[in-house]
């Protein structure tokens, strides 16, 4: 499963009006290679489903992530936090083992 706290979905409803768009779309959510820990999130408004999509909806917010990504992300929540101190949105995950000090990367 994969979790929304309410601060994340207060502002991807924000987003959505903001950037006129639909209701088609929801957050796919993925972990790449990269960044100083080995692995990176990456998030993006999408409208496409792709083969072996894992779906999930918490707090009101569809989330899709595919399989493989899914391993890495398994119990994670998407956060946000705001203010000038803020981080914009992170992932807190339980699997992660490391994070870099920006927390823009991790590794397990």
């Amino acid at each position: 499963m994969l979790f929304v706290g309410e601060s994340a979905k207060t502002k991807i409803e924000e987003l959505k009006q903001g950037e006129s768009i639909g209701e088609d779309f929801f957050i796919r959510v993925s972990v790449v290679s990269g960044g100083c820990s080995g692995l990176s999130y990456k998030m993006d408004f999408d409208d496409e489903d792709q083969p072996n999509d894992q779906v999930f909806e918490d707090n009101g917010v569809k989330v899709v992530t595919d399989l493989k990504s899914f391993l890495y992300l398994c119990n994670t929540t998407l956060e946000f936090s705001g203010g000038l101190d803020g981080k914009g949105f992170y992932f807190s995950n339980p699997n992660a083992a490391r994070e870099c000090g920006c927390g823009e990367s991790f590794a397990v």
